[in-house]
């Protein structure tokens, strides 16, 4: 469980690859990520398609847009459970401070894994709805 210290700390990171963030305004990841953006922070979409979305240059994958842009300081998973293992090792892997798994995303076991390498680890959560709480 994260306090609230550790929950506004990532929070005020500046850059963040969105994983799964592609240009489909019906998808949970358009919105928050327009959000993170609305508060100042750097989105970098990490979607197969690449695609530009909210003015940024979308990646294929976290270590290809790590090259093009530097390390993220937060990698934020909009992926199935079963998928999002693969992506925290990942932002390890490319220098991350920190991993965030959206709402309904939980493995306990790259959290884990997140949290022996040093990095903040927050899982079951939506960066939208904590910039919003007073």
């Amino acid at each position: 469980m994260n306090t609230s210290a550790e929950i506004q700390d990532v929070l005020a990171m500046p850059t963040w690859f969105v994983v799964g963030l592609g240009d489909n305004p019906e998808r949970d990841a358009y919105w928050v990520a327009r959000t993170l953006q609305d508060h100042g922070r750097r989105i970098v979409p990490i979607y197969p398609r690449a695609e530009v979305v909210h003015g940024e240059q979308g990646y294929a994958t976290i270590a290809e847009a790590a090259l093009a842009v530097g390390p993220p300081d937060v990698v934020d998973v909009f992926v199935r459970a079963d998928r999002a293992g693969q992506f925290a090792d990942q932002a390890i892997a490319a220098g991350a401070k920190a991993v965030w798994f959206q709402f309904g995303v939980v493995d306990e076991a790259a959290a884990a894994r997140v949290e022996a390498a040093g990095l903040t680890m927050v899982m079951d959560r939506c960066p939208k709805v904590e910039l919003a709480r007073p």
